[in-house]
């Protein structure tokens, strides 16, 4: 029986959101199954304090969102090889339930051609997704999960067998259309993207 899959996350923050980052990492820390290990990259701004045990890189500038994750990347060894799985979570976002990192596992190695999941975007207070955070055309039912061609930025899986076989995020997009140019190479290799309306993160909206 091989071992369960290791999980980790990336978590890029220009340091003004400190209380919403430490609830961030607190539902991280939450997951069933073994620890995600995190690495928090304050992109051209200090970390506010984190919890123990999570990493921490400071850069000296803003490298942009593209940029800022392919460093978080790399702290995982070489295009994250040192885990299976790498969480990408904007650090204003909250993890609703305690099993999306097991379900991430699952998924993962029960179709070894899945490459990158996007999880439903969800309103904190209502529950309710809108739309334009459904990463299809039809997209009235949020609810329902499927095949894709693209996936959401803050609120994604990717093995990182997809980073090695086909590179990390285009750092000169510095802000936007980074998931979209990623999820091209990715599917061109030969690599499924699923949305999944089971694994949640709570956002504004």
């Amino acid at each position: 029986m091989s071992a369960p899959m290791k999980v980790g996350a990336v978590i890029i923050t220009m340091g003004n959101r400190p209380e919403e980052l430490r609830a961030l990492l607190d539902s991280v820390a939450k997951q069933d199954g073994d620890r995600v290990e995190v690495v928090v990259v304050g992109n051209g701004s200090p970390v506010p304090d984190v919890p123990a045990g999570v990493r921490t890189i400071e850069l000296p500038e803003n490298l942009g969102i593209p940029g800022g994750r392919n460093v978080g990347i790399e702290a995982f060894g070489p295009s994250g090889r040192d885990v299976d799985v790498l969480l990408f979570l904007d650090d204003d976002g909250l993890l609703a339930n305690h099993d999306t990192a097991e379900l991430c596992r699952t998924a993962f190695t029960e179709d070894p051609k899945l490459g990158i999941i996007s999880f439903r975007i969800a309103d904190p207070d209502t529950g309710v997704t809108q739309r334009r955070h459904v990463p299809r055309l039809r997209a009235a039912d949020p609810m329902r999960s499927s095949r894709v061609t693209t996936f959401l930025g803050g609120a994604n899986a990717v093995r990182t067998k997809v980073f090695a076989e086909v590179g990390g995020l285009p750092d000169e997009f510095f802000y936007a259309h980074e998931e979209t140019d990623l999820a091209w190479r990715a599917l061109d290799a030969g690599w499924m993207i699923d949305y999944r309306s089971d694994m949640v993160l709570y956002h504004p909206t």
